[in-house]
Protein backbone atom coordinates (compact mmCIF):
# COMPACT_ATOMS: atom_id res chain seq x y z
CA UNK A 1 0.00 0.00 0.00
CA UNK A 2 1.59 3.48 -1.01
CA UNK A 3 2.44 5.43 1.93
CA UNK A 4 0.56 9.33 2.59
CA UNK A 5 3.09 11.38 3.45
CA UNK A 6 3.40 15.27 4.98
CA UNK A 7 6.96 16.99 5.11
CA UNK A 8 6.91 20.87 6.95
CA UNK A 9 9.75 22.75 6.73
CA UNK A 10 10.08 26.27 7.92
CA UNK A 11 7.68 27.56 5.39
CA UNK A 12 6.41 25.12 3.62
CA UNK A 13 4.61 21.98 3.38
CA UNK A 14 5.14 19.24 1.39
CA UNK A 15 2.20 16.26 0.75
CA UNK A 16 3.39 13.11 -1.34
CA UNK A 17 2.60 9.76 -1.83
CA UNK A 18 5.37 7.31 -1.26
CA UNK A 19 5.34 3.61 -3.07
CA UNK A 20 7.24 1.10 -0.79
CA UNK A 21 9.05 -0.36 -3.77
CA UNK A 22 11.70 1.48 -4.48
CA UNK A 23 10.73 3.05 -2.43
CA UNK A 24 10.00 6.10 -4.66
CA UNK A 25 7.99 9.30 -4.78
CA UNK A 26 4.91 8.72 -7.05
CA UNK A 27 3.09 12.51 -6.49
CA UNK A 28 3.86 15.66 -4.45
CA UNK A 29 2.69 18.82 -3.86
CA UNK A 30 3.77 21.93 -1.82
CA UNK A 31 2.32 25.00 -0.03
CA UNK A 32 3.77 28.30 1.46
CA UNK A 33 2.77 28.22 5.33
CA UNK A 34 3.62 31.05 7.34
CA UNK A 35 6.17 30.29 10.11
CA UNK A 36 3.67 32.65 12.24
CA UNK A 37 0.69 30.94 11.73
CA UNK A 38 -1.62 30.58 13.65
CA UNK A 39 -2.56 26.65 14.53
CA UNK A 40 -6.06 26.87 12.99
CA UNK A 41 -4.45 28.66 9.72
CA UNK A 42 -1.62 26.10 10.09
CA UNK A 43 -4.35 23.34 10.09
CA UNK A 44 -5.75 24.05 7.26
CA UNK A 45 -3.02 23.94 4.99
CA UNK A 46 -2.29 20.41 6.80
CA UNK A 47 -5.48 19.22 6.17
CA UNK A 48 -5.33 20.81 2.56
CA UNK A 49 -2.25 18.49 2.14
CA UNK A 50 -4.05 15.69 3.18
CA UNK A 51 -7.35 15.90 1.24
CA UNK A 52 -5.50 16.55 -2.47
CA UNK A 53 -3.91 12.86 -1.51
CA UNK A 54 -7.21 11.53 -1.58
CA UNK A 55 -6.09 8.62 0.38
CA UNK A 56 -8.63 5.72 1.39
CA UNK A 57 -9.15 5.86 5.56
CA UNK A 58 -7.19 3.70 7.89
CA UNK A 59 -3.86 4.60 5.97
CA UNK A 60 -0.20 5.07 7.96
CA UNK A 61 0.27 8.70 7.62
CA UNK A 62 4.27 9.86 7.73
CA UNK A 63 4.60 13.11 9.36
CA UNK A 64 8.21 14.69 8.73
CA UNK A 65 8.21 17.99 11.37
CA UNK A 66 11.16 20.01 12.48
CA UNK A 67 11.87 20.29 16.21
CA UNK A 68 10.87 21.47 19.02
CA UNK A 69 8.23 19.08 18.96
CA UNK A 70 7.24 15.27 21.04
CA UNK A 71 7.06 12.90 18.61
CA UNK A 72 5.73 10.47 20.30
CA UNK A 73 2.49 12.56 21.36
CA UNK A 74 2.15 14.71 18.09
CA UNK A 75 2.57 18.00 20.51
CA UNK A 76 4.63 21.11 19.27
CA UNK A 77 6.93 22.01 21.78
CA UNK A 78 8.07 25.90 19.98
CA UNK A 79 9.28 28.14 22.02
CA UNK A 80 11.79 31.16 21.32
CA UNK A 81 12.86 29.25 17.89
CA UNK A 82 11.00 31.90 15.69
CA UNK A 83 8.37 29.90 13.67
CA UNK A 84 4.84 27.91 14.71
CA UNK A 85 5.42 29.36 17.90
CA UNK A 86 1.30 29.45 17.99
CA UNK A 87 1.66 25.17 17.91
CA UNK A 88 3.09 25.13 21.68
CA UNK A 89 0.94 23.06 23.18
CA UNK A 90 -1.19 22.35 20.42
CA UNK A 91 -1.87 18.41 19.75
CA UNK A 92 -1.25 18.42 15.93
CA UNK A 93 -1.39 14.40 16.32
CA UNK A 94 -5.27 14.31 17.67
CA UNK A 95 -6.51 17.38 15.24
CA UNK A 96 -5.24 15.89 12.33
CA UNK A 97 -6.84 12.52 12.86
CA UNK A 98 -9.67 13.83 13.75
CA UNK A 99 -10.35 16.37 10.47
CA UNK A 100 -8.34 14.82 7.87
CA UNK A 101 -10.85 13.88 5.26
CA UNK A 102 -10.20 10.17 5.51
CA UNK A 103 -9.57 9.67 9.48
CA UNK A 104 -6.37 7.95 9.74
CA UNK A 105 -5.40 4.50 10.90
CA UNK A 106 -2.42 6.42 12.72
CA UNK A 107 0.22 9.08 12.41
CA UNK A 108 3.56 8.86 13.13
CA UNK A 109 6.00 11.55 13.48
CA UNK A 110 9.55 11.69 12.89
CA UNK A 111 11.93 15.05 13.19
CA UNK A 112 12.17 16.27 9.39
CA UNK A 113 16.37 16.23 9.93
CA UNK A 114 15.79 12.31 10.88
CA UNK A 115 13.48 11.89 7.90
CA UNK A 116 16.15 13.64 5.63
CA UNK A 117 18.94 10.99 6.90
CA UNK A 118 16.59 8.44 6.94
CA UNK A 119 15.89 8.69 3.22
CA UNK A 120 19.46 9.53 2.07
CA UNK A 121 20.43 5.71 3.97
CA UNK A 122 17.72 4.14 1.99
CA UNK A 123 17.58 5.35 -1.30
CA UNK A 124 20.75 8.35 -1.79
CA UNK A 125 24.28 9.13 -0.62
CA UNK A 126 24.30 6.71 2.57
CA UNK A 127 22.95 3.93 0.88
CA UNK A 128 25.20 0.88 1.23
CA UNK A 129 26.61 1.80 4.59
CA UNK A 130 25.34 0.97 8.15
CA UNK A 131 26.07 3.81 10.09
CA UNK A 132 25.73 7.50 8.49
CA UNK A 133 25.42 10.86 9.97
CA UNK A 134 23.86 13.45 7.83
CA UNK A 135 24.03 16.64 8.35
CA UNK A 136 21.38 19.55 6.34
CA UNK A 137 23.59 22.62 6.61
CA UNK A 138 21.47 25.94 5.78
CA UNK A 139 19.95 28.40 8.65
CA UNK A 140 20.92 26.01 10.80
CA UNK A 141 22.80 22.53 11.18
CA UNK A 142 20.05 19.90 11.23
CA UNK A 143 21.73 16.27 11.75
CA UNK A 144 21.06 12.31 11.17
CA UNK A 145 22.77 9.58 13.12
CA UNK A 146 21.53 6.73 11.31
CA UNK A 147 22.37 3.19 12.33
CA UNK A 148 21.11 0.32 10.39
CA UNK A 149 17.97 2.52 9.11
CA UNK A 150 17.22 3.51 12.55
CA UNK A 151 18.14 7.42 13.72
CA UNK A 152 19.50 7.37 17.08
CA UNK A 153 18.85 10.42 19.66
CA UNK A 154 21.45 8.34 22.48
CA UNK A 155 24.47 6.68 22.71
CA UNK A 156 27.89 6.92 21.85
CA UNK A 157 29.16 9.66 19.68
CA UNK A 158 25.39 11.16 19.32
CA UNK A 159 24.98 14.56 20.80
CA UNK A 160 22.19 15.16 22.78
CA UNK A 161 18.42 14.46 21.49
CA UNK A 162 20.75 13.69 18.70
CA UNK A 163 20.88 17.27 17.09
CA UNK A 164 24.30 18.33 15.96
CA UNK A 165 23.21 21.94 16.65
CA UNK A 166 23.70 21.04 20.20
CA UNK A 167 27.46 20.86 19.79
CA UNK A 168 29.75 23.18 20.91
CA UNK A 169 32.59 24.94 19.22
CA UNK A 170 35.15 27.58 20.43
CA UNK A 171 32.79 28.31 23.26
CA UNK A 172 29.85 28.81 21.48
CA UNK A 173 27.08 26.47 19.83
CA UNK A 174 28.28 25.06 16.83
CA UNK A 175 25.55 27.18 14.25
CA UNK A 176 27.14 30.49 15.70
CA UNK A 177 30.12 29.66 13.35
CA UNK A 178 28.83 27.51 10.74
CA UNK A 179 24.82 28.33 9.32
CA UNK A 180 23.74 30.66 6.73
CA UNK A 181 23.56 34.04 9.24
CA UNK A 182 26.89 32.80 10.53
CA UNK A 183 28.87 32.54 7.37
CA UNK A 184 26.84 36.26 5.96
CA UNK A 185 28.01 37.71 9.53
CA UNK A 186 31.44 36.72 9.22
CA UNK A 187 31.92 37.75 5.48
CA UNK A 188 30.15 41.30 6.85
CA UNK A 189 32.12 41.84 9.56
CA UNK A 190 35.30 41.74 7.35
CA UNK A 191 34.15 43.56 4.37
CA UNK A 192 31.01 45.81 5.06
CA UNK A 193 29.42 43.96 2.76
CA UNK A 194 26.23 42.02 3.16
CA UNK A 195 26.12 38.62 0.80
CA UNK A 196 24.19 35.40 0.56
CA UNK A 197 26.23 32.11 1.13
CA UNK A 198 26.10 31.24 -2.68
CA UNK A 199 27.42 34.84 -3.71
CA UNK A 200 30.68 34.21 -1.38
CA UNK A 201 31.12 31.08 -2.57
CA UNK A 202 30.71 32.25 -6.12
CA UNK A 203 33.56 34.85 -5.16
CA UNK A 204 35.56 32.20 -3.28
CA UNK A 205 35.46 30.20 -6.76
CA UNK A 206 36.76 33.63 -8.66
CA UNK A 207 39.60 33.87 -6.44
CA UNK A 208 38.57 36.22 -3.25
CA UNK A 209 40.80 35.13 -0.79
CA UNK A 210 38.40 37.07 1.70
CA UNK A 211 35.16 34.97 1.07
CA UNK A 212 37.88 31.18 0.75
CA UNK A 213 38.92 32.09 3.83
CA UNK A 214 35.37 32.72 5.47
CA UNK A 215 34.43 29.57 3.78
CA UNK A 216 37.32 27.63 5.10
CA UNK A 217 37.05 28.24 8.60
CA UNK A 218 33.54 27.78 8.82
CA UNK A 219 33.72 24.23 7.54
CA UNK A 220 37.17 23.44 8.88
CA UNK A 221 35.67 24.29 12.43
CA UNK A 222 32.56 22.05 11.32
CA UNK A 223 35.27 19.49 10.68
CA UNK A 224 36.66 19.70 13.97
CA UNK A 225 33.29 19.73 15.95
CA UNK A 226 32.20 16.72 14.18
CA UNK A 227 35.61 14.85 14.22
CA UNK A 228 34.79 13.23 17.92
CA UNK A 229 31.61 12.02 16.56
CA UNK A 230 32.37 10.76 13.72
CA UNK A 231 34.89 8.24 15.44
CA UNK A 232 32.92 7.82 18.06
CA UNK A 233 29.46 6.88 16.08
CA UNK A 234 31.59 4.92 14.28
CA UNK A 235 30.15 6.60 11.15
CA UNK A 236 31.45 5.21 7.56
CA UNK A 237 30.07 7.91 5.91
CA UNK A 238 29.31 11.60 6.20
CA UNK A 239 26.33 13.06 4.25
CA UNK A 240 26.02 16.83 3.27
CA UNK A 241 22.19 18.23 2.58
CA UNK A 242 20.77 21.74 2.37
CA UNK A 243 21.15 25.08 0.80
CA UNK A 244 24.50 25.74 1.57
CA UNK A 245 25.39 22.09 0.48
CA UNK A 246 25.40 23.47 -3.01
CA UNK A 247 28.97 24.54 -2.07
CA UNK A 248 30.01 21.26 -1.90
CA UNK A 249 33.60 21.62 -3.52
CA UNK A 250 34.12 24.49 -1.63
CA UNK A 251 33.26 22.65 1.60
CA UNK A 252 34.96 19.44 1.28
CA UNK A 253 38.50 20.27 1.42
CA UNK A 254 38.13 22.38 4.94
CA UNK A 255 35.66 20.00 6.19
CA UNK A 256 38.58 16.78 5.46
CA UNK A 257 40.73 18.56 7.22
CA UNK A 258 38.85 19.69 10.12
CA UNK A 259 37.47 16.10 10.23
CA UNK A 260 41.59 14.53 10.23
CA UNK A 261 40.32 11.38 9.95
CA UNK A 262 39.14 8.66 6.98
CA UNK A 263 35.09 8.85 6.30
CA UNK A 264 33.57 8.75 3.56
CA UNK A 265 31.99 12.63 2.32
CA UNK A 266 28.97 13.06 -0.11
CA UNK A 267 26.71 15.28 -1.07
CA UNK A 268 23.13 14.16 -0.66
CA UNK A 269 22.14 11.87 -3.62
CA UNK A 270 18.30 12.74 -2.81
CA UNK A 271 17.51 16.13 -0.88
CA UNK A 272 13.90 16.97 -2.24
CA UNK A 273 12.49 13.10 -2.02
CA UNK A 274 14.74 11.86 0.78
CA UNK A 275 12.66 13.18 3.72
CA UNK A 276 9.72 12.12 2.14
CA UNK A 277 11.04 8.80 1.96
CA UNK A 278 12.07 8.45 5.16
CA UNK A 279 9.36 9.67 6.87
CA UNK A 280 7.26 7.10 4.80
CA UNK A 281 9.80 3.93 5.65
CA UNK A 282 9.44 5.10 9.42
CA UNK A 283 5.73 5.18 8.98
CA UNK A 284 5.62 1.75 7.78
CA UNK A 285 8.20 0.11 10.32
CA UNK A 286 6.82 1.93 13.47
Amino acid sequence: MNVPVLEIGGSHLTAALVSPTGPEVLRLRRWHVEPDASAEDFMKVMLEGADWLAVEPGAAWGVAMPGPFDYRSGVGRFVGVGKFEALNGFDVGTAFTERAPARPGRVVFLNDADSFGLGEYTVGAAKGFRRAICLTLGTGVGSAFVADGVPLSSGPGVPPEGEAHFIVWGGQELEETVSRRAIRRAYREQTGADLDVHEIAELARSGSEVAGAVLEHAFQALGEAMSGYVRDFGAEVLVLGGSIAGSFDLIEPPLRKGLARDVVIRVAGDPENAPLIGAAVHATSS
